[in-house]
């Protein structure tokens, strides 16, 4: 089997600092055994008479994160040929032999389709053609990507089965778990100063509010509920913050670091995942499903499918349709004991691990490399 590469460098359309998520999770792992470069899109915040540059910050002793500065303004074409530049300049004097390519996006095969890595994976975490305001291109960019990729994971088990028959090397990864972050939430912490004034049943979401998010669900539950408190934790993107319901027990408190989140937790009675059905939530894998139940906390979801199965069927997860699904369960699950409840889901957890999801990729690694012997020609 040939030698794994010793440097990681990733393509993606996520921020670093964004929202602690799969590649954060996935990657400060794969940094114990390879140099991680995270390469994010362009920042637009260079003067137009300036120099564009590609900064370089070290966020852990082998993971850095490379952005690229840019003048606001530039035509699509002259975005793409500077992050050419900068992806040449990066990768001068440096042996393509010793890299993998790892993309979470299609779109930087625009600038990087020249190179030839060692290795290429594609780890498609989401459906990004169905995301709102995705680039036309990225259809056929992906299928570009799924020749040039030695092994491609996927986000779950509904996007493996949409993709396993464009590839055939390619594995589901489903969102995992860090349990002892999570489990802290199970003790009384102290509450952040945000939460301690909200007194009664408190209802939570963590994550991104977005066009994927129900928000008339949560206004009509509100309405219909006002003892009960609605937190809602997380950045609002991609809509029109005028839009979500403004109702006195339904609680914006903003974005919070990952190692904020178990605080907020311990202090929930009920976990929330509102999303809608529509082609951007068709093939998502929630990572907050399982933090969530490792937290220890009933959880009430719309019936996303890679949460119905296996969340649902196995009665770990309630699923609802509609707002007065929604309240019917969440009073069953405010209501009813815990331990059994609990047992099955610390069984159910016990595989469950980003360690071993990451043990499991790595596995999938070596073995692409072994695959990639040469085999001389006769003379």
């Amino acid at each position: 089997m040939k030698r794994v590469p010793e440097n990681l460098l990733v393509f993606s359309h996520l921020r670093w600092d964004f929202v602690f998520q799969r590649p954060q999770h996935l990657l400060t792992r794969f940094a114990r055994e390879f140099n991680v470069y995270f390469l994010e899109e362009p920042i637009c915040d260079v003067a137009e008479d300036g120099e564009s540059y590609l900064s370089i910050s070290k966020r852990e002793d082998k993971l850095w994160v490379l952005v690229p500065h840019v003048q606001s303004g530039l035509s699509k074409k002259e975005s793409v040929n500077l992050q050419k530049l900068m992806l040449k300049s990066f990768l001068k004097d440096k042996s393509l032999s010793d890299f993998i390519f790892w993309y979470y996006t299609p779109m930087a095969l625009e600038f990087s389709r020249e190179y030839f890595p060692n290795l290429t994976i594609y780890d498609c975490m989401d459906e990004l053609s169905a995301f709102k305001n995705a680039p036309a291109e990225l259809t056929y960019l992906e299928k570009e990507l799924l020749t040039r990729a030695d092994a491609v994971f996927t986000g779950g088990h509904s996007l493996y089965e949409a993709k396993k028959h464009q590839h055939q090397n390619i594995h589901p990864f489903p969102s995992s778990i860090d349990k002892k972050h999570f489990a802290q939430a199970r003790n009384q912490m102290e509450q952040p100063a945000d939460q301690t004034g909200i007194t009664g049943k408190k209802l939570g979401f963590y994550g991104v509010i977005d066009e994927r998010f129900d928000y008339k669900l949560i206004g009509e539950a509100a309405t219909a509920r006002p003892d009960w408190n609605f937190i809602l934790i997380g950045p609002t993107v991609k809509i029109n913050p005028e839009i979500l319901p403004k109702n006195q027990n339904i609680h914006y408190l903003g974005g919070k670091s990952y190692n904020e989140l178990p605080a907020y937790l311990s202090g929930w009675d009920l976990a929330l995942i509102p999303f809608l059905l529509n082609e951007s939530t068709r093939y998502i894998s929630p990572t907050k499903t399982p933090e969530y139940l490792s937290a220890g906390i009933p959880v009430v979801s719309t019936p996303i499918r890679d949460v119905v199965k296996p969340y649902g069927k196995l009665n770990l997860v309630s699923v609802v349709s509609n707002s007065t699904e929604f309240i019917a369960a969440a009073e069953a699950e405010l209501n009813k004991p815990k331990e059994e409840w609990l047992k099955r889901v610390d069984d159910f957890l016990s595989t469950k691990s980003w360690d071993q999801t990451w043990s499991d990729m790595m596995d999938v690694i070596r073995n692409a490399m072994g695959r990639k012997i040469t085999v001389p020609l006769s003379a």
